[in-house]
């Protein structure tokens, strides 16, 4: 083969724009995207032409041209299908919302709404007071209010309650989060002076009456939910820091870092401590996500005394960690589920929690029986689920997986993930498993047709 033979063959962009095809796209897309998409088509195929490779006809780099635009346009922040097994899966937008959460947050996206207008007085009113009754009513809290995630939750309290002044926190509880947030940082961006006490696996009440000083404002408590410790161990318990708060007159603040309105133990987990249970215990202010646990969309959820909430409120940073209409509207709707009792038959990430083995293994086995008629072969295995989202650490729910013949899972996987839409799958054993867990169960059939797809061109078939 001659190159320079081939490379006269490749078309100019002009050329190829002329292509009734190509003309086509240009209509859609428009004049600048299209020219773009034939320029960067003409370079990639020049090269591999230099390469050795043969000159593609016109037909061939108008398909090219067309993949490129649709690929350029393509939204980077798609729906994919979670069939990993962690419920709450940070990387994949943590809790999926309830069927009715989403109906609210798209009736008050479509127009306007009352969001900061009182509807009986006929004035301005106040974007806190949506959500602030139902958190109240389902915590026993005296006043709430929701910001835009907890990290900014437990920034605003710091910084309102101990800029300038000394919290003490145990050792143990000075944790890092995802995305390398750590606690001893954002307490030293919000101008509170840290002080440390205790060790990382014992500290005592003592320890904390030790460290208090005239320049000391709060006493912090952090749940360590994305870590355990065990063996030579102690904590004091919130009660014996409140106790300890009140008779020193300081600010006792709970970050509970997930937040959970329901037991865990039930479902075969370790108690996560309540949101309920902090606010009993008389913590001056309690700290949450609203998209952990709690199961709806991301949010920082404050609750504690109304004086203390009254006066976050008015602090200049809380204009600045607001949130938006639709966020509280699916927060309400979320909040509405646990009101009504309905919490595990009604939000995602509850559903899947308390889903039995029995109702997983009938699922993975219905899942077997639909892949076997599209021509793949597939196991049943056992397995094991998390929770994830930094939330009840090295606690596992069993579950039943269905499991795919591969030469190579993660050439396999890596067909999956670039699906539409995207699968994310986990290996286990040498061999790629999905985990019927936590695929909502509309999403079932997208599921069984793209494995198929993917089979056939894959060599998984049976």
């Amino acid at each position: 083969m001659n190159m320079q033979e081939e490379l006269r063959k490749l078309p100019s962009v002009d050329r190829l724009l002329q292509e009734d095809a190509v003309t086509g796209l240009e209509r859609r897309w428009g004049h600048d995207l299209t020219v773009t998409a034939v320029r960067d088509t003409l370079d990639t195929v020049r090269l591999a032409v230099r390469e050795g490779r043969p000159c593609p006809p016109n037909e061939a780099l108008v398909t090219e041209v067309d993949a490129r635009l649709v690929a350029r346009l393509q939204p980077t922040l798609r729906p994919a299908i979670n069939a990993t097994g962690v419920i709450i899966h940070t990387n994949l937008g943590r809790a999926p919302l309830s069927s009715e959460a989403r109906a609210a947050m798209d009736a008050v996206a479509l127009g306007y709404c009352n969001l900061e207008y009182d509807l009986q007085a006929g004035s301005r009113g106040s974007r806190y007071v949506h959500a602030e009754e139902l958190l109240c009513r389902l915590t026993g809290s005296e006043a709430a209010l929701v910001v835009n995630n907890n990290a900014a939750a437990v920034l605003l309290i710091l910084m309102a309650f101990a800029q300038g002044q000394e919290a003490i926190i145990s050792r143990g509880q000075l944790v890092e989060i995802g995305g390398g947030f750590r606690i001893p940082d954002v307490m030293r961006q919000s101008g509170a002076t840290l002080v440390e006490v205790g060790t990382t696996n014992r500290t005592y009440v003592r320890d904390y009456e030790a460290a208090i000083t005239p320049a000391t404002a709060a006493v912090m408590r952090v749940h360590h939910s994305n870590f355990r410790l065990t063996g030579f161990v102690h904590e004091p318990t919130l009660t014996e820091l409140v106790v300890l708060a009140r008779e020193r007159n300081l600010f006792l603040f709970d970050d509970l870092g997930s937040g959970t309105l329901l037991d865990t133990a039930p479902y075969g987990l370790a108690h996560e401590p309540t949101i309920q249970e902090s606010i009993a215990a008389g913590a001056s202010l309690v700290s949450c996500s609203g998209d952990k646990l709690l199961g709806g969309p991301q949010a920082g959820i404050i609750l504690g005394k109304t004086d203390l909430v009254a006066r976050l409120k008015r602090f200049p940073l809380t204009r600045a960690l607001r949130v938006d209409k639709t966020t509280l509207a699916g927060l309400q709707a979320t909040l509405r589920h646990y009101l009504l009792g309905e919490a595990t038959e009604k939000v995602p990430i509850w559903r899947m929690i308390s889903q039995d083995e029995a109702r997983l293994e009938k699922r993975a086995k219905t899942w077997a029986r639909k892949l076997k008629g599209l021509g793949v072969a597939a196991d049943i295995v056992p397995g094991l689920s998390t929770v994830g989202g930094g939330s009840l650490p090295g606690e596992m729910l069993p579950s039943h997986l269905v499991a795919l013949a591969a030469g190579s899972p993660d050439a396999l996987a890596a067909r999956l993930r670039a699906g539409e839409p995207p699968v994310i799958a986990r290996i286990q054993d040498d061999r790629l498993v999905l985990d019927p867990r936590t695929v909502l169960p509309e999403q079932e059939s997208a599921l069984w047709q793209l494995v198929a797809k993917v089979a056939r061109n894959h060599d998984i078939g049976s």
